[in-house]
C-alpha cells in the first residue's frame, strides 16, 4: 500500500512538471517570450530542488548526502538557516554554524516526542545565538522543528530558522519534513529490492549447481575415454557457462550475452539427451541488444527441457524465438514436452514451499518487480500439449542500460 502511494505521488509530481514543461514548449515553439504564468515558474522551482535534494535523501540523513540536500531544503522552504539531524544528533547545518547547539537541542526534543517543536525568542534563553537570522542586530533566533518520519519511526528531525517564524513557515517545514521521510523510505525500497534480487540470484545458482553439475560432469567423464575431443568441447563449454552464472557484473545483460550461455547449457543437456533434444533459434537481429535481467532466459529452457522434455522417452523439440515487437522485444520459449494442467500451473507460480520449477517461479517474480505486474510471464499449457513460456521485455531502460555499460 505504502509502494503505491509513494509512486502516485511522484507520478503526480512528475505528470505536473510534464504537462507544465510541454506548455512551455509550445510557447517557445510559438517564439513567445513568456515563460509561463508566476505559478508555473513557482512549480518548476519547487520541482527542481525537490528533484535535487531527493538524490542525496535517499542514502538516508547521514553523510555527504545530509549536507547537499540541506543547501536545497534551504532554498525551497526560504528559511534563513536550516539543520538535518538523525538519532545521533545534528549531522547538517546551512546558513549560520553558531546556531548548531540550539539546532541540536530543538532536534534532540522533535526526536524524543515525535512532535512538532516551536522555539521562540523567549523560550531560546540567555545562551541562544545572537545577531541576524533575517532580522536586526540583537535579535533571538526562532525555530521550527518536524520530525523525520520514515516507516513508522522516527528517523530524524528538519529545523528551520527565521527572525519570526510564523504559520506558513511551519507548515512548510512539516511538509518538507514528511516529503523526506518519503524519500528515505524510497531509498530504503530500492535498497531491498536490489538485496532481493542479489538473493534470487543466489536462489538460481544453488539451483543450478546440485542438479546440472553432477550431470555434466557424469557426462563429461563419460566421454573422455570414447571421444577425447568432445570431452574437451564441452568442458570449455561447461567453464563458460559456469563463469557467465557466477559473474557479479549486476542484474542485467543483453540477449546476445544470455543466448550465448544458453547455447552452452543447451551443448551440454544435447550430449546428456543425444538424438531426443532439439533446439531451434528463431532470433531477430535486432533484438540482440535488448537489456533483459541477468539469468532470465537460461531457467526457461532449463525448465522446458527438464520438465517438459526429460519426462517424455521420445524427448522433444525446444523453441526459442525474440521478436521485436515495437516498444518491446517478445521473448518465447515453446516446448513440446509433457505439459501440465493449468491449475498446477497456478499453483507452483505461488506456493514457495515447492522447490520444483524454481526457475520459472524466479523469472516470474522479477521481471513483476522490476517492470510491474502487466510483464509477468505468460504461459500457455495443458497436458500432454507441451509448454509456451512468453516474456516481454521494455526495450527503453535507461537505468538499466547505464548499468550493463558499466558492468561490461
Amino acid at each position: 500500500m505504502l509502494d503505491a502511494a509513494l509512486v502516485a505521488v511522484a507520478a503526480f509530481a512528475l505528470g505536473i512538471a510534464v504537462t507544465l514543461l510541454a506548455q512551455l514548449i509550445r510557447r517557445q515553439a510559438r517564439g513567445s517570450g513568456d515563460l509561463g504564468s508566476d505559478a508555473e515558474r513557482a512549480t518548476f522551482r519547487t520541482l527542481s530542488l525537490a528533484s535535487r535534494a531527493a538524490v542525496h535523501l535517499r542514502g538516508g540523513l547521514e553523510g555527504e548526502g545530509a549536507h547537499r540536500a540541506s543547501r536545497y531544503l534551504r532554498t525551497l522552504l526560504g528559511s534563513e538557516a536550516i539543520a538535518v539531524a538523525d538519532r545521533g544528533g545534528v549531522v547538517a547545518l546551512d546558513g549560520r554554524g553558531d546556531l548548531a547547539p540550539v539546532a541540536a537541542r530543538v532536534a534532540a526534543r522533535v526526536i524524543e516526542t515525535g512532535q512538532r517543536q516551536l522555539l521562540t525568542t523567549r523560550s531560546a534563553g540567555a545562551d541562544a545565538p545572537r545577531g541576524p537570522v533575517g532580522g536586526d542586530e540583537g535579535d533571538a533566533p526562532q525555530a521550527v522543528g518536524a520530525p523525520v518520519v520514515a516507516n513508522g519511526r522516527v528517523v530524524g528531525a528538519i529545523v528551520t530558522f527565521a527572525t519570526r517564524v510564523q504559520a506558513p513557515l511551519v507548515r512548510a517545514t512539516t511538509e518538507v519534513a514528511a516529503w523526506c521521510g518519503a524519500q528515505i523510505e524510497l531509498g530504503e525500497l530500492e535498497t531491498s529490492r536490489a538485496a532481493l534480487a542479489e538473493a534470487e540470484l543466489r536462489a538460481l545458482r544453488a539451483q543450478i549447481s546440485p542438479h546440472f553439475i553432477y550431470n555434466a560432469l557424469s557426462v563429461i567423464a563419460s566421454y573422455t575415454s570414447t571421444d577425447a575431443e568432445r570431452a574437451r568441447d564441452l568442458l570449455l563449454d561447461f567453464a563458460d557457462f559456469i563463469r557467465y552464472t557466477l559473474r557479479s557484473q549486476g542484474e542485467f545483460t543483453t540477449l546476445a550475452d544470455e543466448l550465448t550461455s544458453v547455447h552452452s547449457y543447451v551443448e551440454l543437456e544435447r550430449a546428456r539427451f543425444e538424438e531426443r533434444l532439439s533446439v531451434t533459434l528463431r532470433i531477430e537481429p535486432e533484438t540482440l541488444a535488448t537489456v533483459i535481467p541477468f539469468l532470465s532466459l537460461q531457467p526457461l529452457v532449463e525448465n522446458a527441457i527438464r520438465h517438459g522434455l526429460e519426462p517424455r522417452e521420445t524427448g522433444g523439440t525446444v523453441v526459442i524465438a525474440a521478436r521485436d515487437d515495437g516498444t518491446h522485444t517478445e521473448i518465447t520459449v515453446d516446448d513440446d514436452g509433457v505439459g501440465m494442467l493449468p491449475s498446477a500451473l497456478r499453483e507452483l507460480l505461488t506456493e514457495s514451499e515447492r522447490t520444483d520449477h524454481i526457475g520459472l517461479r524466479n523469472v516470474d517474480a522479477r521481471v513483476r518487480s522490476i517492470y510491474g505486474d502487466d510483464h509477468a510471464l505468460v504461459i500457455e499449457t495443458n497436458e500432454g500439449a507441451g509448454t509456451m513460456v512468453r516474456m516481454r521485455i521494455p526495450k527503453s531502460q535507461p537505468f538499466n542500460e547505464t548499468e550493463r555499460a558499466s558492468g561490461s
